[in-house]
């Protein structure tokens, strides 16, 4: 399935190239004779954004810390946060095994807890000095000591009483130990004497699929990609444009505004294809990613997300005279927002009324929709809430990005 994101990102480029050499032979740039019917004026306006989509889709793959910035960072963002995220679920503890008790169950005991995958025994240690000075170190979470006697028979069964070590520091991962080690003697118990229990509880497994920890994560990674390329793209160029008197020479020309807005907008959204495609692949391949959204609807909601994020880009880039007046206000308002739309954590692990609040910043409907789009299934007409609140923050962020754009 993801040879089609392939597929999609070089048709989409072979599209632009191919309407621009149409543009081009229809304005006769090329042409030994004039062309039979004379462009109208909307024709020229719409040719001159397919060029400066072309110009600005080529100056980004030659700049290399933009390509850098604009799909490799991303992609290493992807590689350290899906490992992280996609691991197996098991704990494991690090401990110090003492063994005071020379019985046959204390030595099978210890064996039994050398092979366990929950517990990792650190077998250098052969005292508690050693075990305490490791513990206060924090490179061991707990000593566990099997006292002398420590499974004699007694009434036809081992008994005794193993200790548990740790220091105050590490009291929440001391006493989650001393709870498995309880429930493995539990079990051991029950072979030698059979209770009754009164009450009791049984677990019941469903047959629907929860998501992964990296099926939730893997949204918030695209928000982080399309922050990006939608705002550290624009006032990174613009302020250079403008120290090079670029744009200056560019408003000399017939050139409007909303047709420079348009093609960036273009060119941005055709970038944001290819790194998004390169960074599913990744995750299907890599992360076993389960998309089963459609393709379709994803890919136009992620062009439709960039060109949302862009106009805050378009704002701050248009407005700053330099790189030392975008730098501060992009960090004021990118920040916030990757830290409470559920880019690096989820909202839900948030207060209410926190969560509340920041369901109205820009990036948050955006993650919720990639999310439902290609983790659970839905199509665009069941994210009508989050389309409704990225229209409204578009209408508010390109009336903005007019109003304060200068060309030097």
């Amino acid at each position: 399935m993801h040879g089609i994101l392939i597929i999609a990102a070089a048709v989409a480029l072979v599209v632009v190239r191919v309407l621009i050499k149409r543009g081009r032979k229809a304005s006769g740039a090329k042409q030994p004779s004039a062309p039979k019917r004379p462009l109208s004026p909307w024709q020229k306006k719409l040719y001159t954004v397919l060029v400066f989509t072309k110009l600005n889709t080529r100056r980004f793959f030659r700049d290399r810390l933009a390509l850098f910035f604009g799909i490799l960072f991303p992609l290493i963002f992807l590689f350290v946060f899906g490992g992280i995220n996609s691991g197996s679920g098991n704990i494991s503890f690090n401990v110090a095994l003492l063994n005071r008790s020379d019985t046959a169950f204390a030595k099978q005991f210890a064996q039994q807890l050398d092979k366990s995958k929950t517990f990792k025994v650190n077998k250098t240690i052969t005292s508690f000095s050693d075990a305490k000075e490791r513990m206060t170190r924090s490179q061991v979470d707990a000593t566990i000591v099997l006292p002398q006697g420590f499974g004699e028979v007694k009434s036809g069964a081992p008994s005794g009483q193993a200790q548990v070590y740790y220091t105050q520091n590490d009291a929440t991962s001391g006493q989650t130990l001393t709870t498995v080690l309880d429930g493995e003697f539990k079990g051991i118990n029950n072979k030698f004497v059979q209770a009754q229990v009164p009450l009791t509880v049984k677990g019941v497994t469903l047959s629907n699929k929860s998501l992964t920890s990296f099926d939730y994560a893997f949204a918030g990674l695209l928000g982080f990609s399309i922050i990006g390329l939608g705002i550290f793209g624009p006032i990174n160029v613009f302020p250079e444009l403008k120290k090079q008197g670029i744009l200056r020479r560019l408003h000399t020309t017939p050139i409007r505004v909303w047709q420079y807005f348009l093609s960036t907008m273009f060119s941005q959204a055709m970038i944001g294809l290819i790194s998004i495609s390169v960074m599913f692949i990744a995750a299907i391949s890599v992360f076993h990613l389960k998309v089963v959204g459609n393709y379709f609807e994803i890919a136009l909601f992620v062009v439709l997300s960039i060109f949302m994020i862009l106009g805050i880009g378009l704002a701050i880039g248009g407005w700053a005279k330099n790189e030392r007046q975008a730098a501060p206000l992009s960090n004021i308002i990118v920040f916030p927002m990757l830290f409470l739309s559920g880019t690096f954590f989820p909202r839900f692990l948030m207060p209410e009324w926190l969560q509340k609040i920041t369901s109205f910043l820009p990036l948050t409907p955006v993650i919720d929709g990639i999310r439902l789009l290609t983790t659970e299934g839905k199509h665009l007409v069941d994210i009508a809430p989050q389309l409704g609140l990225m229209a409204i923050w578009m209408l508010v962020v390109y009336i903005i990005a007019f109003r304060v754009f200068r060309w030097e």
